[in-house]
């Protein structure tokens, strides 16, 4: 599961995940959970490239597993060699919701490093950056006009995934 910050990524996958009885990876716990560090931490103490790297190395190693479903970071997509261990790795959906969407959903939250500042600019410069970075992913879901169960069926509907669980 692709998609920018704020999209709902880790909600809608770990419902996803539940749904199907299948196990849930959200890879910025993961790192979390490996570097013994925040996110935030990671990127003050050794930079975004280390935060990628680590990504990159989670990503890898958990993309080898079958019936789970994985969360990604939202910058996970930057790397072309990411984008090929998704693909390679199972069915990659991307999330989406419009800009105003996103800022909502993001606003008060202290934990992404890439929003420090003026969140609203941040939000559109990122957006701006990344518009095509999604564009590889087998189905594409917008996530503004339904709620996590309706996003959920919506995804099981449309991969044919209660035929496959």
């Amino acid at each position: 599961m692709i998609g920018f910050m704020g999209t709902g990524k880790s909600t809608v996958g770990s419902a996803l995940a539940e749904r199907l009885g299948w196990r849930f990876v959200d890879t910025d716990a993961t790192v979390v959970e490996r570097e013994g560090r925040s996110i935030p931490q990671l990127f003050e103490e050794e930079g975004e490239a280390y935060f990628r790297d680590a990504e990159s190395a989670v990503l890898k190693s958990v993309l080898t597993g079958s019936r789970q479903v994985v969360s990604t970071g939202g910058g996970a997509v930057l790397r072309q060699a990411n984008r090929e261990t998704m693909l390679e790795g199972g069915f990659v959906v991307a999330l989406t919701a419009p800009p105003d969407v996103l800022l909502a959903r993001l606003r008060g939250d202290a934990n992404r490093p890439l929003l420090a500042g003026d969140k609203e600019e941040r939000v559109h410069r990122l957006l701006e950056e990344r518009k095509n970075a999604y564009d590889f992913a087998h189905l594409v879901v917008d996530t503004s006009r339904s709620n996590v169960r309706e996003t959920v069926e919506s995804i099981i509907e449309r991969t044919g995934l209660s035929r496959r669980a």
